[in-house]
Order: C-alpha cells, then structure tokens, then sequence
C-alpha cells in the first residue's frame, strides 16, 4: 500500500514537473514569438523617428493587451489537450465558445487600437502594420492549432 502511495506521489510531482516545463517552454516561445514579431515589423514598416516614437509606444500597449487575450487561449489549448480524450460535447461546446470569444476580444482590440494609430501614421503605413499584424498572427495560430487533434477524433 505504501509503495502504491509512493509511487502515486512521484507520478503526481513527475506530472506536475512536466506541466512546470511545458508553461516554462511555452513561455519561453511566446517571448521568443513577441520578439520576432517586432523585428519583423520593424524590418517592413518604413517610420520616420517621430513616427517610431509614437508607434511604438502604442505598440507595447496593444502587445501587452494581445498578450492577454493570448493567454487566454494558450488556458483554453491546455485544457482541451488535458480533457482530450474524455472530451465532452457540452466540454467541446463550451471550449470553443470561449476560443471565438477571444477571436472576438482580439478583434475590437485591433479595432480600437486602428483609431488611435491613425492620428499617428497615414493610412497606408496603419494599413501596413496592420498587414503585418495580421500575417505574423495566422502563421503563429496556424502553426499551434495544426498540431491540435480534432475533437471529433477523440472517440
């Protein structure tokens, strides 16, 4: 009984010590991700230095809004990778119901930020960034939903 409790705990803290490195590499790559993000921004927006300064900063603000929107997805991706398998149908409603929500969240936050950025860069530059944006995004949710299984494959 003792050993069967023993090795119960281990499982448990061995469990637990993978979820604490996966968070640390998903982390890690999201900072890695926000990083690339801006030097490719930087590398394709022509800004005069009185642009870059404003654009900036209104930058770091709506990257650090996107930056939690995102973290309420990557809980969603994990939940739904820790119930696969016994994944419910009111489960799976429910999942996807809070994933298009954040679609949703991220959308009025492009939109609002879209107001700003146009009383500090012309329209095709706004425009530009907002390309950019847009593209950095769908090849980085591209690459972390296609490795997701379907939910429908679970049974």
């Amino acid at each position: 009984m003792a050993i069967a409790q023993n090795t119960s705990s281990q499982l448990s803290a061995a469990d637990s010590t993978a979820d604490t490195i996966m968070d640390h590499q998903l982390q890690l790559l999201r900072k890695d991700i926000r990083s690339i993000k801006k030097q490719l921004i930087a590398a394709n927006l022509t800004l005069t230095d009185s642009e870059a300064t404003k654009f900036w900063q209104m930058y770091e603000q709506y990257s650090a809004e996107t930056e939690r929107i995102n973290d309420t997805r990557t809980a969603i991706i994990k939940e739904y990778s820790e119930d696969y398998g016994t994944l419910t149908d009111d489960q799976a409603d429910n999942l996807i119901r809070r994933w298009l929500d954040t679609d949703i969240e991220q959308n009025k936050t492009a939109s609002a930020v879209r107001g700003d950025l146009s009383q500090v860069l012309p329209g095709k530059k706004a425009a530009t960034f907002f390309q950019l944006d847009r593209r950095i995004s769908t090849m980085i949710d591209l690459q972390i939903t296609s490795q997701l299984p379907l939910a429908q494959n679970q049974d």
